[in-house]
Formats: structure tokens, C-alpha cells, sequence
């Protein structure tokens, strides 16, 4: 985080001694009760710890959490994805309320509360009450007080205290907002809002009660809505896809009867496309838990890929093959309404590394492609350099013709076309609608 808290604010003397901790009454200590364990703060705390503290990802803390209860999962992610989809707001709003810069767990905790309070709609007592007792399981006592104190004064000024912030720029790292130039506003606001579920229904299934349909043909359900809960799911009627992630497939035109090569293809949304359309898909995963979780979901979906364990820029077919779909590992800044922890993760290094990365995977394309054969290359996200200059560099590598998209291969998402037939989506596009990932596909031929 780049704001740091302001040590000018008047302290407030009643819940306060000279050193910002809580007041004992006179005589003796304060009795302090033991707090109830709450799973849900718990994990909330670790999971935004654990990206602020130590840049470590929101899902890896969750995998390390082991078994719980899959609803206190389901609100601790909520509560950590919240805070941290508005860190940079809520930061300059603590600013005025803090004399000096707490301890950064306690600042967390702190940024939990006021997420509680200000976008989650808990009701005060129990926000305050949670994180207080939150610091308290967590050998943070002296700092109740404290916590106490500043989240009251959220609870009853909490808008005003907003007024006069510009979230929008504030809730994403400047580096990524002067990247995006003059998308960054929408892609802000498109980032603020809970993405929906979107699925992909498999031919001829019957889509669940209580969705709807987009104009590409994605079912939209409500933000919050548990996929596995869905009738069909065991069945294997569909399966969760964002509706911008369904397009690559789409963009590759006629695959029934081709050989088509699914290069880092776990988990598996774009080979299950690939196989319902008819593709002979080879899908290519190099890390083995991930490659046996695609294993796991086309088989759920009742559908045939034949996976290989492997390094996608060393392993080469037997044969050249018809059509390769590059969905390449990318710094996913396209998942960020999913994903609010990789805003404060990445770098601008990690992007340079990674374009890279993608370099070696659209040449590796380039060596399984047979004369005349097609390279979708994707990513899943909103920086230039891991899309149009990817393909920039291709061509001026040599054995590539561009193939741009036409207008009707994209009428049902005429708004993703850029001028120059490429496909570019970003989460502030169809706010009408519960908006989309960040999302950029290009075609190549091999010459």
C-alpha cells in the first residue's frame, strides 16, 4: 500500500491513553472476557494478512486454511475480497483517525472493520464487537481500544468521511491506473462490484432456474450463487465460465473434426468448449494437481480430451496440428473483480517477466502448427504488454500472418472489437448487465 496513515488526527482521550492504547479503569485491570472463535473473521484476517503483509495470495491462504465449514469459507472470502477491493479508500479514510501508524496486523483488522461497516452493511455493534475481539484472539489486546474507538467514529461518520475520496483511483495502485490510461475510471468501477456466476451450458442442457441469458449465449446468476448447488451441476449440464473467457473458442471459427492443441489448459472451461464443438483436443497442463482437476471436470461434463502432463513450451505433438488455443499464464489483471488480491500482489516486473514467458509459448505454437494453421493466443488480462505488443512482437519475429476478427464473428459483443480486429474486454464494459473479466484474444496463421 503506498498511503500511510497520518499522525496528526486528535486522539480521543475517553477510550485512549497518551500511547494510543485502551484505558484501564482505576484500580486494578480491565477483566477481559475470552472471544468466542469466529471462523470467518479468522480467515478473512489471514487471507488479508497474508496479501498486505506478505504478498502472498488470497487462494493460498484459503487452500492452507484446511476444512471448515464451506459457508464460514464463503463469508471469509467475501469479508477479505471486500476489504481489499477497497483497500486504498478505506486506507485514506483511516488516515485522519489514527495519531500514528499502528502495527500492520492491527491496520488490517482495522480495514476489515470499516469494509464491515461501510460496503458489507454489518450492523456497528457487530462490526466493531468482531474485530475487537478479532485483535484480542490474536494477542492484539492493547490495541482493542483503539479499534473500538475508530470504528465507532466509522459507524457514525462513515459518509462523510468518504465524501471528498476518489475512490476509484484510490482503490487501484497508481502503476495500474496510469497503465490503463483512459479505461482505468471504468475499469475501477467495474471492479468495485462482486462479479456474477456465469456458466456455460453443455448442448442440448437445460438451464437452472433464476438466470440469464446473455446475448453470447452465457447463463448469468447472481453474485454469491454456489455453482455446485445448481440442479444439473452432478449431472454435468454446465459449468462456470465468465462470459468474456467463452469468447477465444468462439473466435476460433469451425473446429469439429480438427486436432486442436489446449495449451495451459487447466481448468478446463476452453477444452470442454473445444470438445462440445467437436474438437480432437489434446489438452496441455504442466503442473499434475492442476491437470488432474481438468481430468476431474471433463469428466463431471461427460466429454473427451486427452491430457498430457508437460511444459507447454518444451512439449511438441507428434504430428503438426490444425488449430493451437494459447490461454497463456499472464499477470491476470483481467480477474480482478474475482481476484482483488492481485492489485496488490504484482508488480510492473512481474508483467515484463511474464510477456516473456508468453513469447516462448507463441513460438513453441508456432513449431506444433501445421502450413496455414491457427494460433488463438488469450490472456486474461488489461495490460498492453501481455496483449497487442505480444502480437506486435510475433510478427516482427516473422511466420505469423495477422487474421483479424470481423465484425460478425463479434456481433453478439460488438463492444470488444478493437479497431484493428483484435478482442479486448475490461470488468467496466455491460455494467447493464453485471459487467465482464478483462480479457484480449488475437489470430495468427502460421506461414
Amino acid at each position: 500500500m503506498t498511503q500511510t496513515p497520518s499522525n496528526t488526527s486528535p486522539r480521543n482521550p475517553a477510550s485512549k491513553t497518551r500511547n494510543g492504547g485502551p484505558r484501564r479503569p482505576q484500580g486494578g485491570r480491565t477483566p477481559q472476557r475470552r472471544p468466542a472463535p469466529d471462523p470467518t473473521r479468522d480467515l478473512a484476517f489471514d487471507i488479508v494478512c497474508g496479501v498486505v503483509e506478505h504478498r502472498r495470495m488470497l487462494e493460498t491462504t484459503l487452500d492452507r486454511a484446511g476444512a471448515m465449514d464451506a459457508r464460514d469459507r464463503a463469508s471469509a472470502h467475501r469479508l477479505a475480497a471486500t476489504t481489499l477491493r477497497h483497500l486504498g479508500s478505506m486506507t485514506e479514510l483511516l488516515q485522519p483517525l489514527l495519531r500514528r501508524e499502528p502495527p500492520e496486523p492491527v491496520r488490517c483488522a482495522l480495514l476489515m472493520g470499516v469494509a464491515q461497516l461501510l460496503h458489507l452493511e454489518t450492523p456497528p455493534h457487530a462490526a466493531v464487537g468482531t474485530i475487537v475481539d478479532l485483535l484480542r484472539r490474536r494477542g492484539l489486546a492493547p490495541f482493542a481500544g483503539l479499534a473500538n474507538a475508530v470504528l465507532r467514529r466509522v459507524a457514525r461518520e462513515g459518509q462523510e468521511l468518504l465524501d471528498g475520496l476518489d475512490e476509484d483511483r484510490l482503490d487501484v495502485p497508481p502503476w495500474l491506473w496510469s497503465a490503463w490510461g483512459k479505461r482505468a475510471r471504468a475499469i475501477s468501477r467495474g471492479l468495485h462490484r462482486e462479479a456474477p456466476l456465469d456458466l456455460t451450458l453443455r448442448p442440448g442442457a437445460v438451464a437452472p432456474e433464476g438466470g440469464e441469458m446473455l446475448p453470447t449465449g452465457s447463463v448469468r446468476y447472481p453474485a454469491g450463487t454456489r455453482i455446485t448447488a445448481l440442479e444439473g451441476f452432478e449431472d454435468g449440464a454446465f459449468w462456470a465460465q465468465d462470459v468474456a473467457a467463452t469468447m477465444p473458442v468462439k473466435l476460433m471459427g469451425d473446429v469439429a473434426g480438427r486436432t486442436v492443441v489446449d495449451l495451459c489448459a487447466a481448468p478446463g472451461g476452453k477444452t470442454a468448449q473445444l470438445a462440445t464443438a467437436g474438437a480432437q483436443v489434446v489438452a496441455v497442463e504442466r503442473e499434475e494437481a492442476r491437470a488432474k482437476r481438468l481430468e476431474e471436470n471433463i469428466a463431471r461434463l461427460k466429454l473427451s480430451a486427452k491430457t498430457v502432463v508437460a511444459d507447454a513450451a518444451t512439449w511438441r505433438p507428434q504430428t503438426p496440428v490444425d488449430m493451437v488455443l494459447l490461454d497463456a499464464p499472464c499477470s491476470a489483471t483481467g480477474t480482478l473483480r474475482r481476484h482483488p488480491d492481485v492489485l496488490w500482489i504484482k508488480r510492473p516486473r512481474d508483467v515484463t517477466a511474464l510477456a516473456e514467458g508468453q513469447d516462448a509459448l507463441i513460438d513453441a505454437a508456432h513449431e506444433m502448427l501445421k502450413p496455414g494453421g491457427v494460433l488463438l493466443y488469450a490472456v486474461c488480462s488489461l495490460q498492453d504488454e501481455e496483449g497487442p505488443e505480444r502480437i506486435k512482437a510475433a510478427m516482427a519475429r516473422g511466420g505469423w500472418k495477422f487474421d483479424p476478427f470481423s465484425e460478425e464473428e463479434l456481433a453478439n459483443m460488438a463492444v470488444a472489437r478493437t479497431w484493428d480486429g483484435m478482442f479486448r474486454t475490461h470488468p467496466g464494459l455491460w455494467s447493464e448487465l453485471g459487467g465482464m473479466d478483462g480479457f484480449f484474444a488475437a489470430r495468427l496463421i502460421k506461414v
